[in-house]
């Protein structure tokens, strides 16, 4: 029983960071008992989807805002439902090489509770030269955690003498602001001096001309892990850090741009402060250690940049909290 309850407590953890890291599709699966470790599974699970909600709901509200469908996931199986194509995305968000997908059964990759709906569908298919569905199915990490979502699906005769395939496609309601700042930054660079909206224009375009590929989008990722977890340590130079992740300088600080609209120096200090006042608020730790524990080498300095960001001193937010 213990070995059990170390083993869910371990998924919760890594529920725990996929959420600090601004994932909240994962679910946890019920352990069925009364203790607070189900309460705790309980309490994360509706966070997550009330926060996937709230950000979903926000770009309806949100006039100025866009509101589109982008593709998470494909699937194509054949009759028998083995995976014999599938994109990036859905390799990262479970856990999978590509390699390893390929081939696999899709059934496989569902929970339990979600394999009675599938096994219908699959029955519905064969018998028909096409077919589609909506079902809401539960999918199952490498990790084990719970990726709930609503699949589109078609089943279909390839052409004459062509087997019957079926694609499986997940889509995701977002809010792209990025392309609503960078537009509103066009507008405005149009009223300087056309030369220098000329030289933005090459820039941009040389720019656009960068492609990140899986290997590149995994490195930056595992770069914002290394950041996230050495608060505390002197950071170093973007090509020396660029060099450990096994890219160069310029994929960093672009990639590093295009994945989390900041830069890497802007995104260090931003985590170093909210740990800050993460422990000042929730602690009683002395000023001198968390400033410490964050990477500031002085309580003025650590005090300078924490009313400026926050708009108060360490020590005043500690009398209020």
């Amino acid at each position: 029983m213990e070995k059990i309850r170390k083993a869910h407590l371990a998924k919760i953890n890594k529920m725990l960071m996929s959420m600090a890291q601004g994932n909240f599709f994962y679910r946890l699966d019920s352990t069925y008992g009364t203790d607070n470790v189900e309460a705790m599974t309980i309490m994360l699970n509706m966070l997550a989807e009330e926060i996937q909600e709230s950000l979903v709901h926000g770009g309806f509200v949100n006039t100025e805002g866009v509101v589109k469908h982008l593709v998470q996931m494909s699937f194509l199986l054949d009759v028998k439902g083995k995976v014999g194509l599938v994109n990036q995305e859905a390799c990262m968000i479970l856990s999978y090489l590509r390699k390893d997908l390929i081939g696999y059964d899709f059934r496989d990759l569902l929970h339990p509770s979600s394999r009675t709906q599938w096994d219908a569908f699959i029955r519905k298919a064969g018998k028909r030269d096409h077919y589609d569905a909506a079902l809401d199915l539960t999918l199952v990490t490498k990790d084990g955690l719970l990726v709930p979502r609503f699949c589109h699906m078609t089943s279909c005769l390839g052409g004459p003498q062509k087997p019957k395939q079926i694609l499986i496609t997940v889509v995701l309601q977002t809010r792209d602001t990025l392309e609503r700042q960078e537009s509103l930054k066009r507008k405005s660079a149009s009223g300087n001096d056309t030369n220098e909206t000329f030289k933005k224009g090459k820039l941009e375009a040389k720019e656009k001309r960068v492609r990140l590929s899986y290997e590149d989008i995994r490195k930056i990722r595992k770069g914002r892990t290394i950041i996230m977890n050495n608060l505390e340590r002197d950071f170093p130079s973007l090509k020396e850090f660029a060099h450990q992740l096994g890219t160069n300088e310029f994929k960093l600080k672009y990639g590093f741009k295009e994945l989390y609209g900041t830069t890497v120096f802007r995104f260090l200090l931003q985590e170093r402060l909210r740990k800050a006042k993460m422990l000042i608020e929730h602690t009683d730790s002395p000023m001198k250690t968390i400033a410490y524990k964050t990477g500031f080498k002085s309580i003025p300095h650590f005090s300078r940049v924490f009313k400026k960001n926050y708009g108060q001193t360490p020590s005043s937010l500690r009398k209020l909290s």
